[in-house]
């Protein structure tokens, strides 16, 4: 019988959703029917630590992956493949031929690569060096195209939710007001859909630069008409007009970004001292990336782990499996990297009141 071995790996930041795909993926290639119907025996291995795990100079990291080892992983968030932000094709310190000759070594017929813009991008490049690649589209902030759902989105709103109704407590006893910070370099889908779920009174986003004076003017509009107290949600990448990106830090990864932060605090202390309100600004961080995954990612982990093995059992390669129209299909990589689903502020975005759209229906 011919044997067939796969590799999986895990890019980027982590999120929830990460340990059911690679479940998936296992579960569906050693299946018994599928080895029955195809003639083949597929083995997987897990690389650890993203990319990192196949740059190194001695040997590749790896572990044997079954149905017994994977048999828990989709109740746990993170990965338990690890992962890192490794870019193999970093220009200051390229390592594409160790990433090559380990694959090489390795014997991998495919490799299953789970993540964002970033580490797809490296399997784009891979994928024209004649690496078998398949694609599952991973990153809480929702920016990848080409795909209605990336995996850690869902889980990461709950966060977003439950903290929120959690701060209101303490907003309300003490009559404050809270700027939540959320991540989202350049898409607003986190802060606009978590606000949205959190009946935030203000949603800042990437996509629409806001007023300094008129948040201050809502947020004094909103205590003449009684409130109490406000919930202010704003991406990490929002900026007032006039001004740049907030950032927490010059130094840039492999792939070329800089760690953005500190919008929250910034316009904390602008609504303070222009309102006399207090205050104050909380950071969710990487709390949106941690905890056990929710039912949806979950679901979700185990539909695009599935629809992976399926194209590799088509030898369908260099495409991203997603979700559009209600159904999985697959779409090529190469038409994926490099570009962003945004919000559309048009249809989406209520640039009067700075929040969700108040008008739903279309027709």
């Amino acid at each position: 019988m011919k044997k067939s071995r796969i590799g999986i790996l895990t890019g980027g930041g982590d999120c929830a959703g990460l340990n059911p795909a690679i479940k998936w993926v296992v579960k569906s290639a050693l299946d018994e029917r599928l080895t029955a119907e195809r003639g083949i025996q597929y083995e997987v291995v897990g690389i650890r630590d993203g990319w990192k795990g196949l740059v190194g100079t001695e040997q590749p990291s790896v572990m044997a992956l079954d149905q017994g080892v994977v048999r828990t992983w989709d109740r746990y968030g993170g990965t338990m493949l690890g992962t890192s932000r490794t870019n193999p094709y970093d220009p200051k310190n390229d390592r594409s031929k160790a990433a090559l000759n380990n694959i090489r070594q390795l014997g991998l017929e495919a490799i299953v690569v789970i993540g964002g813009d970033d580490t797809l991008s490296v399997a784009a490049r891979l994928h024209e060096e004649g690496v078998n690649v398949v694609g599952i589209p991973k990153t809480i902030d929702k920016d990848l195209v080409g795909t209605e759902y990336t995996l850690g989105f869902e889980t990461a709103l709950n966060i977003i939710t439950e903290e929120i109704d959690r701060l209101r407590t303490t907003a309300g006893s003490h009559e404050r007001i809270f700027v939540v910070e959320t991540m989202g370099r350049n898409a607003g889908w986190l802060a606009l859909e978590g606000g949205e779920s959190a009946g935030a009174f203000l949603i800042l986003i990437p996509e629409h630069e806001f007023s300094l004076h008129k948040v201050n003017e809502l947020v004094l509009e909103g205590r003449r008409a009684g409130a109490r107290y406000d919930i202010i949600v704003a991406s990490e990448g929002a900026k007032p007009a006039g001004y740049t990106e907030f950032v927490r830090s010059m130094a840039t990864d492999s792939f070329g970004h800089k760690a953005l932060g500190g919008i929250a605090e910034f316009l904390a202390d602008e609504i303070c001292s222009s309102t006399g309100l207090e205050t104050r600004s909380i950071v969710l961080s990487h709390l949106q990336r941690g905890g056990a995954p929710c039912a949806y990612d979950r679901r979700m982990g185990r539909y695009f782990g599935i629809a992976a093995m399926d194209l590799i059992v088509r030898k369908s390669y260099g495409r991203m499996v997603s979700y559009r129209g209600g159904g999985f299909i697959a779409v090529p990589i190469s038409d994926v990297i490099g570009k962003l689903s945004l919000v559309d502020v048009k249809t989406q975005y209520d640039t009067d009141r700075y929040n969700g759209r108040r008008t739903i229906l279309t027709k």
